[in-house]
This record gives structure tokens, C-alpha cells and sequence, in this order.
């Protein structure tokens, strides 16, 4: 789907035709849609609908920076819901993903039934000063994050040499930087990576630029979308997005559930944390179902 005249999206339908839509919003900035996102819908009941989001995946041209902000994204949604005829979806996000959702919800809320947010990221400060600043979550990590930041001159903010080298499509710092984050997303059991992925130029980009969104942006705005259902599900492990996220969201959203995976980290791998994820599927077709 061209989305201007540079950008074209890769977006698939599957499931019923006739179904409650759902659109389902990869985390990154920069990760993209896989074969296994579609197994938390009831594909007789929901019309399920992927996309790789600018500049990530599939969608052309690849971990293009130009024309790539939040307003773009969102405004791809828009473009998305409207060619394929849909009047109102339900939003379903994980990290960035929940993130992107939550501003689409506030920018059209209209347009939205209800949210499924997982490992909720809010994208202020405090959130990245967490995983790039000394004092966050290098105090479990130290010997990884030495190793991250071995690359940076002294002095210099880490995320600042890291955009430059990135952008400069620098393999090296791609890679620590790469493998930085896994460390972080899987508690120290991914193997260092040893191919770079294109979309990490994207999340880098968005980062710098404070992900285009004003400080606090998600939480100020809440009351747009207090009367959306939404249920929040967020492992208690997680060390990419600290439960604080997630639990400041439902202490301002009277309409939200909130529910904590005790074994659960960032990702959507555990078997407790795919169970909620699912059942609140469930839930909200049965709510929208008439």
C-alpha cells in the first residue's frame, strides 16, 4: 500500500473478512510484523490486520529515515483503515507498538473500540534514561554495558555517538548496540548478534528525536480515551519497560485492567503471558460481538 510517494507499506489481512478488525502494531521503532503475531486472534471472529511500519520489514523503501516520525505512522494508520473500509478497530501493541496505539487512540479516538496493550513503554525521559543512562538497568548489567559503551569517546552521550554511527551505517556500533538490547529484552540469554538488522537505524532515529512526541504526552492526554476499554498486560520482569509504565497508565485509566505476569520479562514468549494476551481477545469479542 503506497502511503505517499515514497513510502509503500506491506500489510496483510487475514482471519474473517466479516469480522471485529484488529490492528495489530509491532514494537521498535524498527522490529516488524512476523507469521506468529496473527496467533492471539480468533481468526473465525477477527479480521486481523498486519503492517510493517515505515521503513521496517518489508515495507519499502527499507530503514528509510526520510518522512519517518510518529505523525507519519499515525497518519499510516489512518491511510490503512480507510482504504480497507474499516469504521472502527480495536488496537492491539506491544513496547513501541503499545505506545504508537495509545496515541492513535487520543489522535482518532473515534475510530477505536477498545486496546490490548503488552509491555507498555510511555516514551518519556525517565523511560530511556532507564536502558541508555548510567543509573538505569546497567546497575544489573555492567559488564554489557561496559561493552556498550567501550565504542563512545569520553564524555559524549552515548546516544548521540551512536545516531551518528548508526546513520553512518557503522557495523560495529550497530551490532554493540544491537547486542546491548537483546541482553536487556532477554536477561542475558540471547547469543550476541552477528548480523546488523536494518530497522536499528529506525529505533536510533526515533530515540534521538524523543520519538516525536511531547514529554509525558501519553499520560496528559489520557483523559481523551477514558471511557475505552482497555486491558494492560505487563510482566512483572520486564527490563526493558519497568511495570512502573504500565501501572501509571491503569492508575490514570478507571477503565482499564491491569494484569501483571509474575514470570513474565519484555517479550510475548512466555506461556502465562500468551494465555492473557489471548484470553483478552476473547474478552473483547464477547464485549463487541452483538
Amino acid at each position: 500500500m503506497a502511503v505517499d510517494n515514497q513510502h509503500i507499506l506491506m500489510v496483510e489481512e487475514s482471519g474473517n473478512p466479516n469480522g471485529i478488525p484488529v490492528i495489530y502494531l509491532h514494537g521498535g521503532p524498527g522490529s516488524n510484523c512476523k507469521p506468529h503475531h496473527r496467533c492471539f486472534f480468533d481468526p473465525n471472529r477477527y479480521r486481523i490486520i498486519l503492517f510493517d511500519q515505515r521503513g521496517a520489514g518489508r515495507s519499502k523503501p527499507t530503514a528509510s529515515l526520510e518522512n519517518n516520525t510518529t505523525q507519519h505512522l499515525l497518519a499510516d494508520m489512518e491511510t490503512i483503515r480507510q482504504q480497507l473500509k474499516i469504521e472502527t478497530w480495536l488496537i492491539f501493541g506491544g513496547s513501541w507498538g503499545a505506545t504508537l496505539g495509545l496515541l492513535y487512540a487520543q489522535q482518532y479516538p473515534e475510530n477505536v473500540l477498545g486496546l490490548i496493550l503488552r509491555g507498555v513503554f510511555l516514551a518519556r525521559q525517565r523511560d530511556f534514561d532507564w536502558f541508555y543512562k548510567d543509573g538505569g538497568v546497567n546497575r544489573i548489567f555492567p559488564q554489557q554495558w561496559n561493552a556498550f559503551m567501550q565504542l563512545v569517546p569520553k564524555n559524549q552521550d552515548p546516544i548521540k555517538y551512536y545516531y551518528k554511527a548508526l546513520t553512518n551505517n557503522d557495523k560495529a556500533a550497530t551490532l554493540a548496540w544491537e547486542t546491548w538490547s537483546s541482553c536487556i529484552v532477554s536477561y542475558g540469554q540471547f547469543p550476541a548478534p552477528t548480523e546488523v538488522s536494518h530497522g536499528t537505524k529506525i529505533e536510533v532515529h526515533y530515540l534521538i528525536n524523543d520519538f516525536f512526541i511531547e514529554e509525558n504526552q501519553i499520560l496528559n492526554n489520557l483523559h481523551k480515551i477514558k471511557d475505552k476499554p482497555a486491558i494492560i498486560i505487563h510482566g512483572q520482569r520486564d527490563l526493558v519497560c519497568p511495570l512502573e509504565n504500565a501501572y501509571s497508565l491503569a492508575q490514570n485509566w478507571p477503565n482499564s485492567q491491569l494484569k501483571i505476569i509474575s514470570t513474565g520479562g519484555h517479550l510475548a514468549a512466555d506461556p502465562e503471558m500468551i494465555a492473557a494476551l489471548v484470553e483478552a481477545t476473547d474478552y473483547l469479542l464477547d464485549k463487541h460481538s452483538h
